[in-house]
């Protein structure tokens, strides 16, 4: 392996498109949703600008030629944790490469939900999905035998996640529900309006709301996970078995002029050379990657994946309103469904011939601030769900 000299910065703050209501005196506003049964006192809202958040210094590098049993394109979470897998399971050395770095894509801006309230049993990732959800509670388990706590490493809380109905329509497709996960296995039951209201106070879904409960379901904070497997693998940096490019995007892929097969990996900076293996897990941009490096080649690539928009409404330190569980609107079922239909329900509106939708997730993180998360396809669509105007000296949002 060529020589090199690699920086691990410290671990920086997710990058993604949010809206904070920070701490300060501040005017006061009026936050009103259907989803909870009263108006709720905020601060205004601001958006978070992400070029003022902290950026991890680039890796430095001395070399531009390296060689690696195994290259990873992606450093969000399922990059990371392959890396991690090789370092621990074999003697591999791996390489992991990304245009930013960990938490600049859909792992940080993701709410960190472990949650199977909202699979389909009948779904082809099914298997995938129950495997992922017992690793990350192995994983959990391991922390906490190890002497440390789970919730410090990762933010892991194991809070349960609540599906909530607020029409009679949406509560008979969530009994079925709950029937179909019981039957493949998972601790799932229907909570009534008046059961809901017992355990989750906050909420208001009216006489023909209800629930699916799964009280096994988790969730995790995306910077403390990053920065725990980071922490893991940056261990067998000085082995000569682990090395990150990261702020270093791929422009290339070179083949064998014998037959063909990829055996590098051209970036802006570095060319990195795989004896085993070329992995992209570049998530929702994995479709677009494979496209534009094999632009050039006679093969058609189709890798029907593609990024979705979405907001998270942050409120630090709210004292006002308080979740037990992580909370979910029965309208955000409708994304992982096949049908090209346009629904429009209590919950939402899906058109899924443009995959414009409207729904709600709400929940607690590690720090105590509650995070309302939102489906959008535009900012324009956030605003239309979020009107401000002033009112006297005060902003209100509604």
């Amino acid at each position: 392996m060529a020589s090199m000299s690699l920086y691990a910065p410290p671990y920086s703050s997710c990058n993604r498109d949010l809206v904070s209501l920070p701490r300060g005196d501040i005017s006061a506003a009026t936050f009103k949703s259907s989803f909870f049964g009263s108006k709720v006192p905020v601060k205004p809202l601001s958006f978070f600008d992400r070029n003022t958040q902290k950026r991890r210094p680039k890796t430095f590098i001395t070399a531009s030629t390296h060689n690696f049993d195994v290259v990873i394109i992606g450093a969000g979470i399922v990059g990371l944790t392959i890396a991690r897998q090789f370092l621990i399971g074999s003697d591999l050395s791996v390489a992991v490469v990304d245009k930013a770095i960990p938490c600049s894509g859909a792992t940080g801006a993701g709410q960190g939900y472990i949650w199977m309230v909202h699979k389909s049993p009948e779904s082809d990732t099914w298997d995938l999905t129950m495997r992922s959800h017992k690793l990350w509670a192995m994983l959990a388990e391991n922390i906490r035998y190890q002497g440390s706590n789970p919730l410090e490493v990762l933010g892991w809380k194991k809070t349960g996640s609540l599906l909530v109905s607020r029409t009679l329509e949406e509560s008979e497709r969530l009994k079925r529900r709950v029937k179909q996960l019981s039957k493949a296995g998972l601790r799932a039951e229907y909570l009534s309006s008046h059961d809901l209201q017992l355990v989750e106070p906050a909420l208001e879904v009216g006489e023909c709301g209800g629930a699916a409960f799964l009280p096994d379901d988790c969730q995790l904070d995306a910077q403390r996970t990053v920065a725990f497997i980071e922490k893991t693998n940056r261990q067998f940096a000085s082995k000569g078995r682990y090395a990150e490019f990261y702020h270093d995007p791929v422009m290339s892929l070179l083949r064998s002029p014998s037959n063909g097969v990829v055996k590098a990996v051209r970036t802006s900076k570095n060319t990195l050379y795989s004896k085993k293996a070329i992995i992209v897990a570049a998530g929702c941009w994995s479709g677009s990657l494979m496209h534009d490096l094999f632009i050039e080649s006679d093969t058609a690539l189709n890798v029907p994946v593609k990024p979705r928009k979405g907001y998270l409404l942050v409120l630090e330190n709210f004292t006002s309103l308080k979740l037990n569980h992580g909370v979910m609107e029965a309208g955000y079922v409708d994304h992982y469904g096949a049908g090209k239909r346009v629904t429009n329900s209590a919950s939402g509106l899906v058109d899924h011939g443009e995959n414009l939708s409207v729904s709600m997730t709400a929940t607690m993180d590690s720090m105590g601030n509650l995070v309302l998360g939102k489906i959008l396809t535009s900012l324009f669509i956030l605003k239309s769900q979020f009107h401000l105007w002033k009112r006297g000296d005060r902003s209100v949002c509604q």
